[in-house]
């Protein structure tokens, strides 16, 4: 028992701000594979999710009662700060996973504004914090694809949203504007962040550990981008002015859409010159979950772009995408288990203090 209790203490001491990118995973895998009818994977990813989204809070309230200058350090970084929003992903993705998976919209309705409360607080936290201090890194330190995850938590507030106002009536109008404006705004961003990540790659030198997995979120972000667009479009109807801006908001989310499709090669050679080229060994990280989601999230918002704009010859691109973000999420989970298996055997190795 005091084995597990020092271990549980000192990885809550220890806990990556971007962990939340497990339950961001797990739930977009859960929903591609059951929007493609794969139910005997959905369901229990489901139940995973519903465990490690209850975990995880616990170990984030044990960092912020008993470590909290950890925390704060961490949420001023302009590198481990951004990973905080994971939480806010986490939380909606999860309620966007309820829906699908077990039509429950109630719990996600109150994921939903626990996500707008997690956005707003996190969200106006870091970008003070970072601004405000006096100590900056370099562009080149400063800067990565975790940056967009201020993208992907506002995108996941705007699509949960949008799952959700027919459980509004006599409200779909602020519903939805709220959900479109949390979309423009993302799109905003993105466009911001990328010219940063872009100017990274450009004009600095680039080492086999400067391409994380949170890279992939170069994707991610625009393909929860399309995931929202497709969203709103589909649930025009229920406010008619949003009805006006379908032909606008269909050419931005493919203009998203094919900006996330441009990027997969392009991250697969990154990979590939990271991993074969300069030998840097595949092992467990957190931040690999940065990598699962945007297969996950890729796989759905293709078969929402297609119920949204018809375009049927793209049906083919979801029924492989959801095996490569299955894969990717199973091998993920099993490095994640081993890590945590040779913690617990390490740990009670350790010799006993003499009493």
């Amino acid at each position: 028992m005091s084995v597990s209790v020092s271990l549980l203490q000192r990885e809550a001491a220890e806990l990556h701000p971007a962990y939340f990118a497990l339950v961001m995973a797990t739930g977009i895998v859960s929903i591609a594979s059951h929007l493609l009818g794969m139910t005997f994977i959905s369901w229990p990813l489901l139940a995973i999710n519903v465990v490690a989204y209850i975990v995880l809070w616990l170990f984030f309230l044990t960092r912020l009662l008993r470590y909290p200058d950890r925390l704060l350090h961490d949420l001023a970084s302009h590198t481990l700060g951004p990973g905080f929003l994971t939480m806010v992903a986490g939380t909606c993705v999860l309620g966007s996973q309820l829906i699908v998976v077990l039509q429950d919209f109630a719990v996600a309705r109150v994921l939903w504004f626990v996500g707008i409360a997690l956005w707003l607080l996190l969200f106006y936290a870091f970008f003070s914090m970072v601004t405000l201090k006096e100590q900056k890194p370099p562009l080149e330190a400063g800067v990565n694809g975790a940056w967009l995850l201020m993208v992907v938590s506002t995108q996941s507030v705007a699509v949960l949203g949008g799952l959700l106002v027919a459980r509004f009536p006599g409200s779909e109008g602020p519903v939805l504007f709220f959900s479109l404006c949390m979309y423009l705004l993302s799109c905003m961003l993105y466009i911001l962040i990328i010219t940063l990540i872009f100017s990274r790659f450009m004009f600095f030198k680039v080492n086999p550990n400067d391409l994380t997995p949170p890279y992939w979120i170069n994707m991610g972000a625009v393909a929860i981008t399309t995931l929202a667009g497709a969203v709103l479009m589909l649930n025009a109807e229920q406010w008619p002015p949003l009805v006006e801006l379908v032909p606008f908001i269909k050419g931005f989310t493919l203009f998203f859409w094919a900006t996330g499709t441009w990027w997969i090669p392009l991250l697969l050679i990154f990979g590939g010159w990271r991993h074969i080229y300069k030998r840097l060994p595949l092992t467990y990280h957190p931040l690999y979950w940065g990598l699962v989601f945007p297969l996950g999230m890729y796989t759905t918002c293709t078969l929402r772009l297609i119920q949204a704009t018809g375009y049927d010859f793209l049906a083919w691109i979801p029924h492989v995408f959801i095996y490569l973000a299955i894969i990717a999420w199973a091998l993920t989970f099993y490095g994640m288990s081993r890590r945590l298996l040779g913690k617990l055997i390490a740990e009670g190795r350790e010799p006993k203090p003499a009493r």
